[in-house]
């Protein structure tokens, strides 16, 4: 019996024939996909996988299209939809084994070509870890965490360590709107852990020289640390950029996470006892930003709750829509869905949503909140007096599903 073990580089050609005449085309499939696969031949791997899943589907081992209209003796007169759902997967298994060994071999985007289509970011992301960044490789790689989504938190991680806070920022400036809630948390979860170690750090060390028998503080915060020496920022002494800090802050409204909301509230107390000329102004309704986000920060961690809904209520009713639109409005609905109350932040932006208006995006929608809530009515009432046929139906449908 022959097998492509027994052979030579050279004599594969033989060795191929004469498996293929003594055990059957569909043996000299198998063997040839295992040759390609012992020698990390991957796209060729592919395409061996390819014609032999097609054998044992019964299918030619290559799909060939008819010429001059001629019917070719092994063409397809339409393939059975059970086979090529079943070709599809067997094709996609394919995909995650090439795709995985290129980029095991440090072919990233030959790899990623395979991956995509296979759709498994948790699979690409295992198979990318084998990888040492490098400056080489680090645009490649940070493309395909970052900006294909393969893993936004770890991309992240990559791009503090290897280009600092500064550059971190500018990147997630420009993609943090357009993923999805889980990934801008794992994203902005990486930069507050990597700000408030970097803080913290410098802060010890500067109360340290001027204090070197200090004790630390049972709590090792920032806040802890800054009790040590009250006022030391009044005079305009910063640890850290304060425009990273500003930053910070900013994205990590996102968070839901509380151990890393803990460290977002320590951040910011840092920030409310900055100087004057630190002290940043943000957009609606985080204005003041510090004490702003300090609020949230906090209401989201259950402390001081009904002072925040409080502030953050004023500022709904009395920002003008006008100038600012509805944020005010939506940030206000959005705390209160967030903090486990989606029927009172349906029923607030029923009742404060001007007709019309296009919403930020920033609160969760009326079905969302709904389905939350278990309360459909509230919603159904609310389409049908503004001629919503499409959002009572969404309403309607949605409560006989959960029903």
């Amino acid at each position: 019996m022959h097998t492509f073990s027994d052979t030579n580089n050279s004599d594969d050609f033989m060795a191929l024939e004469a498996i293929a005449n003594e055990q059957g085309p569909l043996a000299a499939a198998q063997a040839l996909a295992e040759r390609m696969r012992q020698r990390r031949l991957y796209p060729e791997l592919f395409e061996a996988r390819k014609m032999l899943h097609r054998l044992e589907l019964g299918l030619p081992p290559v799909q060939v299209d008819s010429i001059g209209g001629q019917q070719h003796k092994l063409g397809e007169n339409g393939v059975d939809s059970q086979v090529q759902d079943e070709l599809d997967k067997r094709l996609l298994d394919a995909c995650r084994e090439v795709g995985s060994g290129l980029m095991q071999s440090g072919r990233l985007q030959e790899g990623w070509m395979y991956l995509r289509a296979v759709g498994d970011n948790a699979l690409t992301s295992q198979a990318m870890s084998t990888i040492e960044p490098t400056q080489d490789n680090l645009d490649l790689l940070l493309n395909l965490y970052v900006h294909e989504g393969v893993d936004v938190g770890r991309g992240t991680e990559l791009c503090l360590k290897m280009r600092g806070t500064c550059n971190t920022i500018t990147m997630l400036d420009s993609i943090v709107a357009m993923r999805g809630r889980s990934d801008q948390q794992a994203a902005v979860g990486a930069l507050v852990k990597h700000v408030h170690q970097e803080l913290l750090e410098n802060l010890i060390a500067d109360i340290r020289r001027r204090k070197p028998d200090v004790v630390a503080p049972a709590d090792g915060s920032i806040v802890g640390w800054l009790g040590i020496i009250p006022g030391l920022l009044r005079d305009g002494t910063y640890h850290l950029d304060t425009t990273h800090l500003a930053s910070t802050v900013r994205f990590a409204r996102v968070l839901d996470d509380p151990s890393i909301l803990r460290l977002a509230a320590d951040i910011a107390e840092y920030g409310r006892q900055l100087h004057a000329q630190y002290q940043y102004a943000s957009e609606e309704p985080f204005a003041d930003l510090y004490p702003m986000s300090l609020a949230w920060f906090r209401a989201l961690l259950g402390e001081h709750v009904e002072a925040a809904l409080r502030v953050f209520r004023q500022k709904a009713e009395s920002l003008d829509t006008e100038e600012h639109g509805t944020i005010g409005i939506e940030t206000y609905a959005d705390l209160l869905a967030r903090i486990g109350r989606p029927e009172e932040a349906a029923n607030y932006l029923m009742r404060a949503m001007p007709s019309g208006m296009r919403p930020f995006g920033v609160a969760p929608s009326l079905i969302e909140l709904s389905t939350a809530s278990g309360q459909f009515g509230p919603m159904m009432n609310h389409a049908r007096e503004r001629g919503d046929l499409l959002g009572y139906a969404a309403a309607l449908l949605q409560s006989k599903q959960a029903s």
